[in-house]
């Protein structure tokens, strides 16, 4: 089980006189600070998946950054499990497995090569670790390109990679910032059917995306979270209430003028 609640995150403006005209007319911007996050909170139960939406610029990726540890929030707090991460983020990083939107990989090595040494950063054995990425090779449907230079990776390998480089570790709790942004059909339901595939182990999923049909297709919640504050968070089909026709899009759309009224 994960709980979030009352996250925040400010940034300092380094140069105001920088900033765009839209970025001056954003409510967050207070004095010297943009407020990137200001209060979201959520729970994910053990074997759901939950979509978070929310427009560009919204504060979906710093709020998955925080979950993550890689950013310290200014206020609010994260369990896993009964695991405090903000404080104990060592602890937490064992549990946690992460996909950035701008992790890169090695290219020098082979897909391989990658994965095994996240494993090894995790302080995985090494029997332990060719076992895991059998398994995650068949799983992402990897075995044309895993011992191949990541270099030369089309879009869908280096996501296929990065994913099972990101849970290699077995962790409890699976976070994904926009995992199949970039990707064709094929790479994209083989994406969607590990998701699944983490859900049938009862293992709670997080990730971002813009598109509603995967909401409607894997997710049990959904948090929309709109100027770095979280408008809304429930069931999906209390989100699908949000519309007077049950539509998707309209109950996002509604969710965001709601928040603006």
């Amino acid at each position: 089980m994960i709980e979030i609640k009352s996250l925040a995150k400010k940034f300092e403006v380094e140069n105001p006189k920088k900033l765009s005209e839209q970025e001056k007319k954003d409510p967050r911007l207070k004095g010297r600070y943009f407020h990137s996050v200001l209060d979201v909170t959520f729970t994910v139960n053990k074997g759901e998946v939950l979509g978070l939406l929310g427009p560009n610029g919204a504060g979906k990726t710093t709020t998955l950054r925080m979950l993550s540890t890689a950013l310290q929030p200014n206020q609010g707090s994260v369990f896993i499990n009964d695991v405090n991460v903000l404080e104990d983020p060592l602890v937490a990083r064992q549990k946690i497995g992460f996909l950035s939107g701008s992790t890169g990989l090695y290219g020098r090595l082979t897909g391989r090569e990658n994965i095994e040494y996240f494993g090894q950063l995790h302080g995985m054995h090494k029997q332990e670790i060719e076992s895991r990425i059998t398994e995650l090779s068949d799983l992402l449907e990897m075995g044309t390109f895993l011992d191949r230079r990541s270099e030369n990776f089309s879009t869908g390998m280096k996501q296929k990679t990065s994913i099972a480089r990101a849970v290699v570790h077995n962790p409890e709790v699976v976070i994904l910032d926009e995992p199949t942004t970039g990707l064709d059909i094929m790479a994209t339901q083989t994406v969607l059917d590990f998701i699944r595939s983490l859900k049938n182990k009862d293992i709670p999923v997080i990730f971002s995306t813009h598109h509603l049909s995967e909401v409607e297709e894997l997710c049990d919640r959904v948090t929309v979270i709109d100027k770095g504050i979280s408008q809304f968070d429930g069931s999906l089909d209390e989100f699908r209430r949000q519309a007077i026709d049950g539509n998707l899009h309209d109950a996002f759309l509604a969710t965001i003028q709601k928040g603006e009224s």
